[in-house]
C-alpha cells in the first residue's frame, strides 16, 4: 500500500533553516535522513521524496465568480508549513508509522501519513 508522508515545519523554523548557511545541527540531521533514505531505497519501500520550495514562492489557484485566479503565496497564513513529502510503498499502516517515526526522531518535525487512493478510489 502506498502512503504519502507530509513533513511540516514551523514557519519560523523554515526561515531559520533557509538562511545562507545551514546550522551544524541541520546538516547533521539531513545527513542522517539521507542515510535512512538509502535504507528505504534498498528495501524497495521509497517511491519518491522531495523537499519543497519556500511557501513565499508558491502560487495558489482558486475559483472566483470571474473564473480561476492564480495568486502568489500560500492560500492561508499558517503557523506550520508543508516542507517536504515522500511516497512510500509498504505492507501496511504500521510500517508507514514506523518509517514516519524514524523521520520525526531525526528531524524533530511532525509527519502526516495519508494513504494514497488506488485506481478504484479506495485507500
Amino acid at each position: 500500500m502506498k502512503y504519502l508522508l507530509l513533513g511540516y515545519t514551523s514557519a519560523a523554523a523554515w526561515d531559520a533553516a533557509t538562511a545562507d548557511v545551514p546550522s551544524p545541527e541541520a546538516l547533521a540531521a539531513f545527513a542522517v535522513y539521507q542515510r535512512f533514505e538509502r535504507e528505504l531505497i534498498d528495501t524497495g519501500e521509497l517511491v519518491s521524496t522531495e523537499g519543497l520550495g519556500h511557501p513565499a514562492v508558491s502560487t495558489t489557484v482558486h475559483r472566483t465568480p470571474d473564473g480561476m485566479v492564480a495568486t502568489d503565496g500560500p492560500f492561508a497564513e499558517l503557523k506550520e508549513v508543508l516542507a517536504s513529502f515522500a511516497v512510500i510503498d509498504v505492507a501496511d499502516r504500521e510500517r508507514a508509522v514506523e518509517i514516519a517515526s524514524r523521520i520525526v526522531e531525526v528531524l524533530g518535525e511532525p509527519i502526516e501519513i495519508r494513504p494514497i487512493m488506488s485506481e478504484d478510489f479506495t485507500a
